[in-house]
This record gives structure tokens, sequence and C-alpha cells, in this order.
């Protein structure tokens, strides 16, 4: 019987992940386990390790002068860390066998400015279309916009299976109404 081993590996040395390599955004949506699942596609094609990034923000109260011991940033990202390597773990499984090798990193930011940050020497930028956003019929999140537009490398914008199944639902109720509208006199 064979052990299984963690496919995640921690990143220590920040400077060994500057070679070839993709990068994917994950924000722990469905989207990001869309780009996820096809980054480890590709990086498997290609041989290449995948380098899973995820961003994190301190609360809104650190810099209340009550809540400032309260902050603790190592512990912040710790716990970031510990949540995408669960969810990578997670995502591999449903990816190709033997998977390539996946690094896990967690930095303080905004999500589209740690992204492009780490697309710097990247063979490739994998996001989702959709993360957690307010905008649900937009075809494009935000950061999915930022990173196709300043990235320093390609960027590919994965659509998970539910946004599209979103984008469907959005576009059949649009017809309906126009149709009903349509057909409707004016007073």
């Amino acid at each position: 019987m064979t052990e299984q081993t963690d496919p995640v590996v921690p990143v220590v040395d920040e400077e060994a992940l500057r070679g070839p390599r993709i990068v994917v955004g994950v924000d722990f949506s469905s989207g990001a386990r869309a780009a996820l699942l096809f980054a480890l596609q590709d990086a498997a094609r290609r041989g290449v390790p995948v380098e899973a990034v995820t961003a994190y923000r301190p609360p809104d109260y650190w810099m209340d002068f009550y809540a400032v011991g309260s902050y603790q940033p190592d512990q912040m990202r710790t716990a970031a860390l510990e949540r995408l390597r669960a969810f990578v773990a997670e995502s591999v499984a449903e990816g190709p066998q033997p998977p390539p090798e996946v690094h896990a990193h967690a930095a303080i930011g905004t999500a589209a400015d740690v992204l492009i940050g780490e697309s710097q020497g990247a063979d490739l930028l994998v996001v989702g279309s959709r993360g957690h956003g307010g905008f649900t019929n937009m075809l494009l999140g935000s950061v999915s916009m930022q990173c196709a537009q300043h990235a320093s490398c390609p960027v590919t914008v994965v659509h998970s299976p539910e946004a599209r199944h979103e984008r469907l639902h959005l576009r059949r109720s649009r017809r309906q109404s126009t149709a009903g509208r349509q057909g409707t006199p004016i007073a």
C-alpha cells in the first residue's frame, strides 16, 4: 500500500518561483476551482509547476486605536495559506494524474495587485471569470479584467460551469422580457 503524499508544496523561497511556472489566482469560488483545474492540466502538459496564489487583507478595524493589539498578520497569513492548501488539495484529485508540483502562496493586498505582481516571469496567469463580486451579470469580474489588462505574461480567463449556467439563465430571462415588451401595445 502506498502512502499518498500532499501534492501542495508551501512556498518557502519565493525567488525560486521566478522561473517557468503557471500562476493561478484562488479566491475559493467555483470560478477559482475551474481556473485551478485548467492550470493543473496546462502545467502537466508543459511540465512546469503551478503557483496557487491567494490574497488576503487585514480586517477593516486594524487601524482602530483600540483594536491594534488584536491584529496579528502572521496568524492571518497562516490561516489564508491553510485554507489555500486545503482548497488545492481538494482540487488536485480532480485534475491530471500524476499532478504537477503545486506551490501555495498567500500575500497581503488586493487580489488584482497580488496576481499582477506574481505574473512577473510566469509563463501564464490563470484566473476565473467571476469571483465573489456583486455584479453577477458581468462577463468578467474586476480582478480578471485588471489581470487581463496589466499582467506581464499571457492571461487565461476560465469560465466555471456555474458561471456559464448563470449567463444562460440571464440571457433567457432577458429574451423573454424583451419578447413580452414587443407584443404590448403602448396606450
